[in-house]
């Protein structure tokens, strides 16, 4: 597995390298590859966001340079802004366990072993994708697109980035539970900075651990 940090860049360039790295997969049996970037403020929305998901109107929030994009991965409308950790495993699932349940599952895994590292307890609430703290408070949105066993899309887990913008949505169209982010919930006895370089270098350790 390959990882590859492209530092921050826009939502729109990143999507288009994707497609890239999923056609030399596919094409030109490529190693699979672990994306890790950050992305300017940017809503998108997934396959199934329900009307009225973002709620502050687009063209406002375009006025404020902030872009809303349809995308298609699963899930609803999310935000992705700096200090934000996205990550892209472009992978060929034949080439391991051809099965979205077991992907998406892993990827849980590798998020919630990487949180553990920084003293955060997290877990999965049953029936709803990402990965959350108490059960209460989403700390990691997923949601991925797939064709032909190759993955596009990812995860975004929020490490110390501003979560105002999410009052711009319904975050996955849940309302009854909020977001939140490790700098909000690392415990105070926790030495280790939240540093987003150090947690790139701590969930390619994690993915290396669950997807080897």
């Amino acid at each position: 597995m390959n990882v590859v940090d492209w530092g921050l860049i826009d939502f729109q360039e990143a999507w288009r390298r994707q497609r890239e790295v999923a056609d030399a997969i596919l094409h030109h049996d490529a190693p699979d590859t672990l994306v890790l970037c950050e992305h300017p403020p940017v809503i998108t929305l997934g396959r199934v966001t329900k009307q009225g998901s973002v709620i502050t109107p687009a063209d406002l929030l375009r006025h404020r340079g902030i872009d809303v994009v349809e995308i298609n991965r699963g899930g609803e409308a999310t935000v992705h802004n700096p200090g934000q950790l996205v990550g892209y495993p472009i992978f060929n699932l034949q080439r391991s366990t051809p099965d979205l349940h077991w992907f998406l599952r892993s990827i849980e895994g590798a998020v919630i072993d990487t949180l553990a590292t920084y003293g955060i307890v997290a877990d999965r609430v049953d029936g709803l994708t990402g990965v959350w703290v108490e059960q209460r408070r989403k700390i990691c949105a997923i949601g991925i697109h797939c064709s032909r066993w190759i993955t596009t899309h990812g995860f975004a887990l929020n490490v110390a980035n501003n979560l105002d913008l999410f009052q711009e949505i319904i975050p996955c169209g849940i309302t009854d539970r909020g977001v939140t982010s490790m700098a909000k919930e690392v415990p105070a006895h926790v030495t280790a900075a939240v540093d987003i370089h150090h947690v790139k270098a701590s969930i390619a350790e994690s993915f290396r651990t669950r997807f080897s």
